[in-house]
Parts: structure tokens; sequence; C-alpha cells
């Protein structure tokens, strides 16, 4: 028995309208062990993880725990087989605190059969305090960052002391420390045998913590192997069934023209101050810094999601207001959040609606909506980033990562901007599609859009960007030409600030 598998999956199928998102699929989890899932967005492996925890249930095939066949026909069937779950996107309730989100579903009762808040709260406080995260037990779920909501989902998940844990990108919005902290406690859940089922796009945390990988594409298992026999080009070759020599496209030769967008002494009072920068036409300026450096905020105020008290926004050379997302819009800014779930999609709704959701004008005329106006213009834009879908009366939130990023994507280019701030434009998102993102960048740089990229991967904004201001402490630590670009630079600057040389 000791070789049984603490999982085992056998020949799994599910089907969704339009789609077979998984077909035969059979793998196993080995005790004590770490397995890293691989794939392209779409390959099927949020699928695969939904039908583990009982979010899905598959049309065929079966589980086994322990070498016991079950069903698992809902997340609370899960968790009573000892399944905990760390999903890529975020599910909460903003309006709850941070002791009801742990609990939910598995308060403790009074003698009386009321819930005991005063052991939730006590419970929770300790927990926090054993975890080392800085917020209180009755902070509500809306005033925390993406990386603080990420990291409560890992608590939750680890405290539930399972012993089968899935993590769907968990390190998609969490800073290096954090990731430290996440592969600590990944160490000693295996030293205590329990089984983890690992998915990541970042090739340098596969090899930090996997014993076993597998890949999957299109739906179908196509290998598993030792993470000791296998390197990241074998890796990449599986999962889109072609070799992927380079994993940025060439860097398009460009000479960007004259200063479309300008900051000066921009600030809030609080998180940012005193922020000077400036981007030129069909030139990609990046923002590097660590997380919480007020790289996010700086975009936020500029496209008018927040306030900002001092400083001045100039666009073509004119100073203007932006007070509201309307305002931007206007000056032909668009903005892609960092979090699409919260601030991008409306994941009920179809492709058709979500693309089309900020060009309604374009639709409709004297009242009426022109339906085949709509279709044409949306297919048209869809096709052009390249989005897969069955077609576009799928539900967004029915598409993987990356297509959702591409159908966001499409939305704000039917407003025919002229400045495009992306925000993490790649989080999430696997190698494949993450390629057709930097092209899709580059094509937009070459039409003279002005592009400004904040990312968290600083390979990735050393690969595509022309210039790349870096952020500390809510200033410019240092700004670094082209010829300038190393991730000991950049890193440098955003840890000691302008001390750099």
């Amino acid at each position: 028995m000791g070789d049984t598998p603490i999982l085992e999956l056998r020949g799994i199928e599910k089907r969704f309208p339009g789609v077979i998102a998984l077909r035969e699929m059979s793998f196993a989890v080995r005790k004590g062990s770490v397995h890293v899932i691989c794939g392209e967005n779409g390959a099927g492996k949020s699928t695969l993880v939904k039908i583990v925890n009982g979010i899905y249930q598959p049309d065929a095939g079966e589980i086994l725990v322990s070498g016991e066949k079950v069903h698992i026909d809902s997340p609370v069937t899960a968790r009573r087989l000892k399944i905990s779950m760390v999903s890529q996107e975020l599910n909460y309730i903003p309006e709850i605190t941070v002791a009801q989100s742990l609990f939910l579903g598995e308060e403790p009762r009074t003698r009386f059969g009321s819930i005991d808040w005063k052991k939730v709260y006590k419970d929770t406080k300790a927990l926090l305090e054993r975890e080392g995260l800085h917020y209180r037990a009755d902070t509500k779920l809306k005033e925390l960052s993406v990386s603080d909501l990420q990291m409560l989902e890992i608590m939750k998940a680890v405290s539930r002391e399972s012993n089968i844990i899935i993590f769907d990108e968990p390190t998609s919005a969490i800073t290096s420390k954090e990731v430290d902290i996440l592969f600590k406690k990944i160490d000693e859940l295996r030293a205590k045998g329990a089984g983890i089922i690992y998915i990541s796009h970042r090739f340098d945390e596969l090899f930090r913590i996997a014993d076993d990988v597998s890949v999957i594409r299109d739906g179908t298992h196509v290998a598993t192997r030792p993470a000791s026999e296998i390197d990241i080009e074998a890796i990449i070759q599986m999962m889109v069934g072609r070799r992927l020599d380079h994993v940025y496209p060439p860097k398009p030769e460009r000479a960007p023209g004259s200063t479309v967008i300008e900051v000066r002494e921009l600030g809030d009072g609080e998180r940012f101050h005193g922020i000077n920068l400036h981007a030129r036409k069909g030139e990609i300026v990046g923002l590097a810094g660590l997380m919480g450096a007020g790289r996010t905020e700086v975009v936020r105020a500029v496209f008018g999601l927040d306030p900002y008290t001092t400083g001045e926004i100039r666009v073509h050379g004119a100073p203007v207001k932006i007070r509201e997302v309307q305002d931007a819009i206007r000056l032909k800014i668009a903005m892609l959040s960092e979090d699409r779930k919260r601030y991008g999609i409306l994941p009920m709704r179809s492709i058709l609606e979500n693309t089309g959701l900020v060009t309604l004008k374009k639709i409709f005329g004297r009242g009426y909506r022109n339906v085949k106006a709509e279709k044409r213009l949306i297919e048209s834009i869809s096709s052009r980033m390249n989005v897969k879908a069955p077609d576009l009366n799928t539900p967004i939130g029915n598409l993987s990562g990356g297509n959702q990023q591409k159908v966001m994507l499409a939305k704000w280019m039917l407003c025919e901007p002229e400045i495009l701030i992306l925000d993490e434009p790649t989080r999430g998102i696997d190698v494949g599609a993450k390629y057709e993102i930097y092209k899709i960048i580059f094509e937009l740089a070459a039409e003279g859009k002005t592009v400004v990229v904040i990312s968290s991967e600083l390979p990735e904004l050393i690969a595509v960007c022309d210039r790349i201001y870096v952020m500390a402490n809510g200033r410019i630590s240092g700004e670094l030409r082209e010829q300038e670009f190393s991730q000991e630079r950049i890193m440098r600057l955003a840890t000691i600030g302008g001390d750099e040389n």
C-alpha cells in the first residue's frame, strides 16, 4: 500500500457546449510530493483541478483518493476528503471580514447552535500572527490588495490540514518574499506526506519545488516525468506541440516620436509622491518596482480611477484634468487592469457583450442596437487579437486567462486609444499566450500607440520595453534606457532607491 498514489485520475472526460475540455485524462500524485501541471491556457488545467475540487463533475472516468474510489460532487465533499484548493481567479465577498472569510461555511458553533464569533476572531488572530500576515481579523476583504487576498487564500488552504492541496497559479499576484513563505509552507506540507498539485507558468518556480511534472495539451495528457529528468525546452515543446525557440518575439526597430503623455510632480499625498515620467508616440515604457511600490496606484490616478492631489498630467503638451475614467477615455487613454475579475470582465456575459462594453455608441444608433454592425466589428477585433473560443456568445468566464486578457485588449482597441496602459498584462498566462500578447504590444507600438507596461517579471520588461522607470516607496528611483537594462540594476533601484550609482 506504500506505493498507492494519494490521488489518481483515470480516464477523466469533460465536455462543455461546443468544446471537449478533457479527454481520457489520467495521472497520479504521489504521497509527499509536489506534482506540477504544465500546459498552455485552454489546455484544460483549470478544468482538471476544478473536477478534483468538486466544482465540476466529470462526464466519464473515476477519481481515487488513497486507493479508494470517490465521488466529489461539491467543494464541501472535497473538504471532507481533505482536499483544498487555492484558485487562480480570486473568489471573495468584498464586504465580509478576514475572519468571516476564513471560516465561511465552517463556522464553529456555541452549545446553543449559534455561530461562536468570539472563537472565530480569536482563532483568526492567532492564525494571522502565526503566518506573519499584517492585517487584522476584522479587516474587510475589499480593503485588501490582490497580493493580500492571494496570501489569505493560501493561508486558508494550508490551515485546513488537508492531505491534497491544489495551487492554481498561487504566485501570480504575490511578492518574491511571499513566494519564499509559500514555498516554505509547501516544503512543510510535503514533509508531512501531503500531495501537492501545483499549476504555474513560471518555469523558475517549477524547478524550485517540483518532484514530478505532467504536461497536458488540448485536454489530453502528454507525459509525466520526474522533474530531475526534464528541462524547460522539453516542457515547452510538449506544451505547444512545437519548438518555441524564443520566449519573446524579436523587438522590432522603431523610432519613437514626440511626447504623447507626461506626468509632472504627481502625488496623492499618501501612496505616491512627486512622480515625473513621460512616454512618446510609438514607445513602450516600463514601470518596475516591488509590490507596494506605488506603480498601480500611479496609473490608476492617470486613468481616473483614483484621485491625485498634487501635480499635473499633460497629453500632447497640454495640461488635462482627469477626474474619472470617462475623462481618460475621451483623451484616448485605455487601461488593462491587473485584476481581470475585479475590474475587467463580466464573467457570466458573453465575449460579444464584454468586448463592446465601452464602445456602445458604435453599436447603438437612434436607440437601436445594430446587431450586424456589432458582430462584424467584434469579429474583426477578436480575430486580430487571436481570441480562441467556440463563438462570440461564449461566456467570457469560460475562457482561459490568456483568452480573457485578449478579449480585454480587444475591448479597449475598439476605443482606438493613443495611450495604452497595461498593468501586469501576462499575469497567469502561459508561455504561448504570452508570446502572442508581446506580438500585439509590438504591433500597437509600430502603429504609433504609446504603451505603458507594468510588470513584476523583470525579464519581460527588459525584453519588451524601450525605457524603464523604477519605483521604490512611492517615488521614481531611477530611469533606465535600453542599453542600461539589467535585472540587477532594476532590483537595486527597486530595493534601495536612488543609491544605484
